[in-house]
């Protein structure tokens, strides 16, 4: 093959350069090296400052501005997994990172990882990946099995139900929301034969609670369809009454609903909307039912938290998200369907060079999530569940459980904060509660969020739920445990005892 110039031939020449990049003793060597750097970042997370302190940019001043043309030693980029990747990681695993929602980690979880991504297998039907295919199918059924899913959704159990892996619970929303389009365009179509699609799809709304993730409304605007987010009661949940009246309120109008998005564990403040009255509701109009449980949804794994699940059997689908929670890396979030032809008549394309002779006796996943094809992606789940157990799992949601408990306790002695709603699982909501004016309260919390987050000793986020403002405290990490929830607060204490008195200094208070 001709060379575009004399210094391609040079460079070609000179680099002997093995099809795996680097030779058997480099890899070993770098291999041995990297499993012990994982290690000791594993045993400093206890205390590690969980955001970086960089600002946007920071890494061009740390990188050349061109690639490099030739080979570097494995040594120089060792050293600059400190120098460049560190500098700017947010350490989610660190005793002092309680933002957002637990991302699931553990050591069974990483080797299976190395494993997945050393054959580098692409799973897009079962011929091109037999064992990744077979092997999701049933360490989804022991999933289920083990959340106490009903078995109308486990494959091989009762009826046509099926599980498969997503990048993330957004994905299965997506996959679930369109799936309900498709279906429900469908009968229309037969029913309506003189209305063009558009005409049909102008008229479909999909129901969800306010507080619901926002990718249920990102779902709706990639399906081009209305979302009515419907108010909550008392206790921040959907109710049936509140869904059947919004459900009249737009049939009256010429809507026609087509499917509801149920949370159990919203991301503000792990509210729990009502499947069982929902799941009435939806039957009687001929609704999908997704219910979306990606972090709550492991907590399942323990019997004494699967009351929320009631109603459950009444969706159409159901999504829950190891890679929260239960000791899995990301990504790994699993949505079951009650009928798998809902998604595969959907979603089904058969390309030439896809098919295979075992098409007929086979489901390929690439029918039933965004992605063609994807790495193995259940391996991870396969050495969690036979090198940690059902027991393992539930101990580690039990044990933050009771941390968060803990944290609870702490609040409750200081009359100057409240928790705002009542624990569950591992997420605790409080503020500063100074004043009977709203206003007032969401600024003296903003101040208190600034400090904390500006002075680096912890990680939180906010939220905002009816018009009150508080400050999120999610437990869960690797190095979290109850000296580092003993810390979180003493450093929220802190920056509270600061502010009172600057506001007593300035005659504020």
């Amino acid at each position: 093959m001709p060379f575009s110039n004399e210094g391609d031939r040079v460079g070609h020449d000179e680099i002997k350069t093995s099809r795996m990049g680097m030779s058997e003793d480099d890899f070993r060597n770098a291999a041995n090296e990297m499993s012990e750097y994982i290690i000791s970042y594993y045993k400093s997370l206890n205390g590690r400052q969980a955001i970086p302190s960089v600002t946007p940019g920071f890494l061009t001043d740390l990188l050349p501005k061109d690639p490099p043309n030739r080979p570097e030693n494995w040594e120089k980029i060792f050293v600059d997994l400190e120098k460049v990747v560190m500098k700017g990681m947010t350490h989610w695993q660190s005793s002092n990172f309680f933002a957002y929602f637990p991302t699931g980690t553990s050591y069974p979880s990483i080797l299976a990882d190395m494993l997945s991504n050393a054959v580098s297998s692409v799973d897009l039907s079962w011929a091109s990946s037999p064992i990744s295919t077979e092997m999701e199918a049933t360490v989804l059924g022991w999933l289920g099995q083990a959340i106490g899913l009903p078995d109308c959704f486990i494959h091989s159990k009762v009826g046509p139900g099926y599980g498969v892996i997503q990048g993330s619970a957004s994905e299965a929303t997506l996959m679930t929301l369109l799936a309900a389009r498709s279906k429900t365009l469908s009968l229309l179509s037969n029913k309506y034969p003189e209305k063009s699609q558009y005409e049909l799809l102008s008229k479909l709304v999909a129901y969800s609670s306010k507080y619901s993730h926002s990718s249920v409304e990102r779902a709706c605007l990639m399906g081009m369809v209305q979302l009515h987010k419907l108010p909550v009661d008392e206790n921040i949940s959907v109710t049936k009454k509140i869904l059947e009246e919004a459900i009249k309120i737009d049939m009256e109008n010429g809507k026609i609903p087509f499917y509801v998005c149920a949370t159990l564990g919203t991301t503000s403040c792990v509210s729990f909307d009502d499947v069982s009255g929902i799941g009435e509701v939806c039957a009687e109009n001929d609704i999908w039912l997704h219910v979306d449980a990606a972090y709550a949804g492991c907590s399942f794994v323990c019997q004494e938290f699967r009351h929320h699940m009631k109603g459950i059997e009444m969706a159409s689908s159901f999504n829950c998200s190891p890679h929260k929670w239960l000791m899995v890396n990301t990504d790994c979030s699993v949505l079951w369907v009650k009928n798998n032809k809902d998604l595969l008549e959907a979603f089904k394309m058969q390309p030439e060079y896809a098919r295979h002779p075992e098409d007929d006796i086979t489901i390929d996943h690439r029918h039933m999530r965004v992605a063609f094809g994807c790495r193995f992606r259940s391996l991870k789940l396969w050495f969690v569940f036979r090198l940690i157990g059902v027991d393992g799992l539930k101990q580690k949601i039990r044990d933050d459980v009771k941390m968060a408990k803990l944290f609870e306790t702490y609040v409750k002695k200081d009359k100057r904060f409240e928790v705002v709603f009542p624990v569950h699982l591992s997420l605790v909501c409080i503020r500063l509660a100074v004043s009977e004016d709203s206003k007032v309260n969401k600024g003296i919390n903003v101040e208190l969020l600034k400090r904390i987050n500006q002075a680096k000793e912890i990680y939180l986020v906010p939220s905002e739920v009816e018009d009150v403002y508080f400050l999120r405290i999610s437990v869960g990490t690797v190095a979290c445990d109850e000296n580092a929830i003993k810390n979180c607060w003493n450093v929220i204490q802190k920056h509270a005892d600061l502010i009172f008195r600057n506001s007593l200094e300035n005659g504020s208070m």
